[in-house]
């Protein structure tokens, strides 16, 4: 390294800028077999402090020994690579260019990086002090502070649970903030007031009523036609029909004639538009129609519009959007978000028995502000399904006990 630097300073001047220096063949192997190699990039344009001495003298001539040095320019612009010269004691030199305003360019992206950081500092400020201006937590009444942190464990959304900490506060009376079990009833309160329901599907004798389940992969859409279908032709007694369009899927078509079988169902299975309308048409003497749909991801655009003109050419009356208790609050939300595209009019939630809390599901109902229809906590079949209702619905989210 030392002959490489002294190098540098002969043929740069004693000026000369070391910007980078670095041994390539760190490896005992490599320098058997290569022996040492050193890269240096400096440059006489750059102004910046030399770290080489004020006076080497290169000696001369240089010794005759094994191991001297060849420096040649590197891959990379404004760099020197140190390497053995096949004579021994002499040099040869070939400087490579480097762009003069190196240390500009290095000084702006410095600058970027930077400011960069401050941006989410700043950011991570501002909203520490939004939050230090809300109503501050060690402040509250006992019952009250015990009633925020329930909710907190339970997943529920803390920007929600404040909310409703604030409104609790500012309109109970004071007696009542002492008394857990009346703060834990204000909060049902609260949510049972954003909570819609649509009731169990209603079935009209003088019309078909054509209802699709959609949502993504996984959420247990097929199990959930078999329930409502069990309940509707054997409780019920109705007369119901089946139509999957889930082709996709390895045996799906399977599991849902085994069902159609066992309770004795007509069933029809499609894969285009055309097919769709011809279905529907085929079975319009029937009471109700249930509709079986490929998951879809919500990200899959393509998917999403094939579902959509399969839909197009049902024309159903209700679009039940399913979705498993056991996905994440933001999982959930984005489903919602990007099935409103296909028309969705209700929420299907399914695997309450799965899930170790609901409270995330409070996000989910405020945001989609779909009514809910069914809720499923098992796999038995026609068992393990309910009509959703307002209040039963806010104890389960809020693990409320009556």
């Amino acid at each position: 390294m030392r002959d490489a630097l002294e190098l540098v300073r002969r043929e740069l001047g004693p000026s000369a800028a070391v910007l980078h220096t670095r041994e390539l063949n760190s490896g005992l192997l490599r320098r058997m077999v290569f022996g040492r190699q050193y890269e240096v990039a400096a440059s006489s344009a750059v102004n910046v402090p030399s770290r080489l001495p004020e006076a080497v003298t290169l000696p001369q001539p240089l010794p005759s020994r094994e191991g001297s040095y060849e420096a040649r320019p590197s891959s990379r612009e404004g760099s020197y690579e140190a390497r053995p010269s096949s004579r021994e004691g002499s040099y040869e030199v070939q400087p490579a260019h480097l762009e003069a305003d190196y240390r500009s360019r290095y000084r702006d992206d410095f600058r970027q990086q930077v400011a960069g950081q401050l941006d989410e500092l700043h950011s991570m400020v501002e909203k520490l002090c939004q939050r230090a201006a809300s109503t501050p937590m060690h402040d509250l009444p006992e019952a009250l502070f015990d009633v925020f942190t329930d909710l907190i464990e339970a997943e529920v959304d803390e920007t929600i649970a404040r909310q409703w900490i604030d409104a609790i506060r500012a309109a109970a009376d004071p007696h009542e903030l002492d008394d857990p079990l009346r703060v834990k009833e204000r909060v049902g309160e609260l949510l049972v007031d954003e909570i819609q329901v649509t009731g169990p599907i209603a079935v009209d004798a003088n019309r078909c009523r054509v209802v699709a389940l959609v949502g993504p992969t996984g959420v247990g859409k097929t199990t959930t036609i078999a329930k409502l279908a069990a309940n509707y032709r054997l409780r019920e007694k109705r007369r119901v029909g089946l139509i999957t369009v889930d082709t996709y899927r390895v045996a799906a078509v399977e599991q849902l004639r085994t069902y159609a079988d066992i309770i004795d169902l007509p069933m029809e299975v499609v894969a285009t538009p055309r097919e769709m309308r011809e279905a529907v048409a085929r079975m319009s003497h029937l009471d109700l129609v249930l509709m079986d749909t490929a998951g879809r991801s919500p990200r899959d655009e393509i998917r999403i519009q094939e579902l959509k003109s399969m839909l197009a050419e049902a024309e159903p009356d209700d679009v039940c959007l399913v979705l498993s208790s056991t996905a994440s609050a933001k999982s959930l939300m984005a489903a919602a978000q990007r099935f409103a595209d296909v028309g969705t009019t209700a929420l299907l939630l399914t695997k309450l028995d799965e899930a170790n809390s609901l409270g995330h599901l409070v996000s989910l109902v405020r945001s989609c502000r779909l009514p809910v229809s069914y809720l499923t906590d098992g796999q038995n079949v026609p068992d393990d399904i309910q009509v959703a209702e307002r209040g039963q619905l806010g104890k389960m989210l809020l693990e409320i006990s009556s």
